[in-house]
């Protein structure tokens, strides 16, 4: 349309130029036909290389444009490809580091359970049949697996459990309330015999705290805590582990700074790992236990308290050793706070514990009941056979985790009033 246009305008415009001669008698008639004509072919021949001189610059731009785009987009390609060496270079990184970390993990469990050997050797030696302090706390425990062996015997069973890694993990769960949402798991250990019958704690601590073999059972659980939460992690990151340490173990001058030295090298695990200590342990862990417990919390790690009994504590010192968490019996907390010597009533402990920055965690519930009186206390977490016993995890295996979680929950009803 717009051709047209110019078209007409220069066909006009030679008309009026021949107009203009034929007037002037410049030339006749035919002449004059004859320029506007001629004047006509000029003009569309001249806006025609000028209308292709545009077409090709417009063109040029386009491939200018298009070179450009093409060259970005190659560089693009370039570091996409750039990036995905250096993921690649990475994960191969970290798969490395990973390997590393568990050879040197498995090394130092060797190297560890070598030196241990030799000492339990030693330590079975100086113990005779008779009536020592082991046999009697054997004797003590009636109807117990202990009473079906001999002291010498069981405490054979014991080193040759440790020795040939026969040491167990358990895992039992602890849960928000009143959601009754999964929080953490709350590693145990179980010591098992060559024909697979299992040795509870409150079993073999009684012969193997005497002669000071809880820092291997300790030993071994806490390398089982770090493949399991490394494991762990990987599925769900809100799912923290509580790790149990006993207070033989944290007053060994020989093993606790080695475990400290490990837990340096693993605190990118501190988020996840919830180290505990009892009570009894704690009170008497002295200046150099302090320290430890200080270094260990230094490293980001929270602690633990358990087997509270009494609620005469100073909370703030507490806080500053690094603690974060106060496990108290659910029976304690509905009729026992008197005899725990506690300052104030049940439904005011969570809030004096808070203002020392701890969490409370009601511990051994096992009817709802008890979980309708722990709602009325305001307990945040709550942990017992209601919402799930320990249950073993085989081989470092994570796809048993699904069976320790608590099932479905079914909130009860609060009191009136």
């Amino acid at each position: 349309m717009l051709n047209a246009l110019i078209f007409v305008i220069y066909a006009m415009a030679a008309v009026t130029a021949a107009l203009g001669l034929m007037i002037a008698r410049v030339t006749d008639a035919q002449g004059g036909a004859l320029f506007a004509l001629v004047v006509i072919l000029l003009a569309t021949q001249v806006h025609g290389m000028a209308l292709r001189r545009r077409e090709r610059r417009v063109s040029a731009r386009e491939i200018s444009g298009l070179k450009r785009a093409s060259q970005e987009f190659i560089r693009a390609l370039e570091d996409t490809h750039a990036r995905i060496e250096d993921v690649k270079k990475t994960a191969a990184a970290r798969s490395s580091e990973q390997s590393r970390k568990i050879v040197a993990e498995l090394q130092m469990l060797e190297g560890l359970m070598r030196e241990f050997s030799s000492r339990i050797t030693e330590r079975a030696k100086d113990v005779e049949p008779g009536e020592d302090m082991i046999e009697r706390r054997a004797r003590d425990t009636a109807h117990s697996y202990l009473d079906t062996m001999g002291q010498s015997d069981l405490l054979e069973t014991i080193r040759a459990s440790l020795e040939e890694n026969r040491v167990d993990l358990y895992l039992q769960p602890i849960v928000s309330l009143p959601q009754r949402k999964l929080r953490f798991y709350e590693a145990l250990s179980r010591l098992r015999a060559e024909d697979g019958s299992v040795i509870m704690p409150a079993q073999y601590m009684k012969i193997a705290a005497p002669v000071g073999l809880m820092s291997v059972v300790d030993n071994l659980l806490l390398f089982r805590c770090v493949q399991i939460v490394r494991r762990l992690i990987h599925k769900n990151r809100s799912v923290g582990v509580f790790c149990n340490i006993s207070g033989d173990t944290l007053a060994d001058a020989e093993f606790f700074p080695q475990f400290l030295e490990y837990m340096h090298h693993n605190r990118d695990l501190a988020p996840q790992i919830v180290f505990e200590f009892d009570q009894p342990a704690v009170l008497k862990a002295g200046q150099k236990g302090e320290e430890n417990l200080l270094y260990l919390s230094s490293l980001g790690f929270a602690l633990s308290m358990d087997h509270v009994e009494t609620l005469a504590m100073d909370f703030e010192r507490l806080k500053t050793l690094g603690f974060r968490y106060v496990k108290v019996r659910s029976e304690t907390l509905m009729s026992g706070m008197m005899h725990a010597q506690a300052s104030v009533a049940a439904e005011d402990l969570k809030t004096l514990l808070q203002r020392h920055g701890l969490n409370l965690i009601a511990e051994r519930v096992e009817n709802e009941k008890t979980v309708v009186q722990l709602l009325d206390y305001s307990v945040d977490f709550a942990q017992g056979y209601l919402f799930g016993e320990p249950r073993p995890v085989r081989d470092d295996s994570l796809k048993h985790l699904e069976k320790l979680e608590p099932s479905a929950p079914v909130i009860p009803f609060r009191k009136a009033g």
